[in-house]
């Protein structure tokens, strides 16, 4: 799931809404602006099939891409596949739409110590409020909540930078096509109601920075004190 944030139906429906989603090129850019990426160690936890990895790839970022097995012990694999990693040498850690980087998650711990001091964590989520979800009600309730001022993310200490993307079809009746197949009566509506073949999508991306060691203050010696003459 992580190449997109909803879960499709069939592998051929997942690559043709990986082509739709931010035809702009948006979320690379404003990656970019937190990492920076560009020509940095990038990892990437949780990357499902790959096709983000090969978005950051050609992008200019040298990326480690680490997949997350779904099973029932997938915290114990993803404990062992994360301590082969070096921690300390990545410039920035990407995750995209991850189930796994959820608020409170160990996940979010053990990827800031993969992080070089000053490295940037940027995870990113869907923000909830857009045409999009109004094809998933039942869980924008989690998206909402999120992001909220005093939300799990941001009393953690992240920020926020929301970007303002589109999921653009070639035409209506892709749209049509594509969204009925995905997402049923509820598609089909959506579809209907288009007026152009785009739907505004934004994204949420979550990011702060590991810490830097503050420099020890430099010993001058002993102070002399002159006594009165």
């Amino acid at each position: 799931m992580p190449d997109l944030s909803m879960d499709m139906p069939c592998a051929s429906l997942e690559d043709a809404f990986t082509g739709v989603v931010d035809r702009e090129g948006k979320i690379l850019a404003a990656l970019e602006e937190l990492g920076p990426v560009i020509g940095r160690e990038v990892v990437v936890l949780d990357c499902g099939r790959g096709e983000r990895v090969r978005q950051l790839e050609e992008f200019g970022a040298r990326v480690t891409a680490v997949e997350m097995p779904a099973s029932e012990t997938v915290l114990i694999e993803l404990m062992r596949r994360l301590s082969e990693l070096p921690e300390g040498g990545a410039d920035a850690v990407v995750v995209f739409w991850s189930n796994l980087a959820t608020p409170g998650s160990p996940f979010i711990a053990d990827a800031m110590r993969l992080l070089r001091p000053g490295g940037r964590l940027l995870i990113l989520h869907d923000y909830g409020r857009d045409d999009v979800w109004r094809l998933r009600p039942d869980t924008r309730a989690d998206r909402l909540a999120w992001s909220q001022r005093n939300g799990p993310f941001l009393g953690a200490g992240f920020r926020i930078r929301v970007i303002h993307c589109w999921w653009t079809f070639d035409s209506a009746e892709q749209a049509r096509e594509l969204l009925s197949e995905a997402f049923g009566e509820a598609g089909v509506e959506m579809a209907d109601g288009m007026k152009r073949p785009r739907l505004a999508y934004n994204v949420a991306v979550y990011h702060r920075s590991a810490p830097v060691p503050s420099a020890p203050e430099a010993d001058t010696g002993p102070t002399l004190v002159r006594s009165p003459a």
